[in-house]
């Protein structure tokens, strides 16, 4: 299999990138639902947030690398089966995904470093605040950091359904393509 994409096939990298940052997506947002519900006294009230922060920090740092490999390496070109209207959603989808994750990630930073203190990532090295305190900040970014990962999920969701559909009732290879199956 080929590193780079092609103009029909995704490359390695790009495959993934993309599994990568969906499992990763999909994690997070089961692990901060968990954390939503967590006493003081149990024993996750402190060791979840701190997971759920430091995989937050190293997903921007993939989803920026994603990015740039986007940009440094086009998709492969829509299929000939793909209406227009198709292949313009799918745009949008992903385009909106790239908004909504970093929204979602800043919102997280800002949440965690409102009191200016600075984010530990698996005790391997510091992402410092770069706001300094700022009072109320957690609450807002709280509110922003909660409806855009939900928008992520759901939006994600449709992503996947959308591969479902091509796959079962299209019978066409967009699925496969980022499967690295080819078709």
């Amino acid at each position: 299999m080929q590193v780079r994409n092609s103009s029909s096939q995704f490359g390695i990298v790009s495959i993934v990138v993309h599994w990568l940052v969906a499992f990763t997506v999909f994690g997070l947002f089961g692990l901060g639902y968990y954390m939503a519900g967590l006493s003081y006294y149990d024993e996750w009230y402190r060791l979840a947030p701190d997971i759920h922060r430091s995989l937050g920090i190293l997903l921007f740092l993939v989803v920026l690398f994603r990015v740039v490999w986007r940009l440094a390496n086009p998709a492969p070109e829509p299929l000939p089966t793909h209406t227009r209207w198709e292949v313009m959603s799918a745009h949008i989808a992903h385009m909106l995904l790239y908004i909504l994750l970093f929204v979602a990630m800043v919102s997280g930073y800002l949440i965690s470093t409102a009191d200016g203190s600075s984010i530990s990532v698996f005790n391997w090295f510091e992402v410092p605040s770069v706001t300094g305190q700022v009072k109320g900040m957690e609450d807002i970014a709280g509110d922003i950091h909660y409806w855009s990962t939900w928008a992520i999920v759901i939006l994600a969701g449709l992503h996947a359904l959308a591969a479902i559909k091509h796959h079962i009732l299209d019978k066409d290879n967009t699925l496969r393509r980022m499967l690295g199956a080819k078709g």
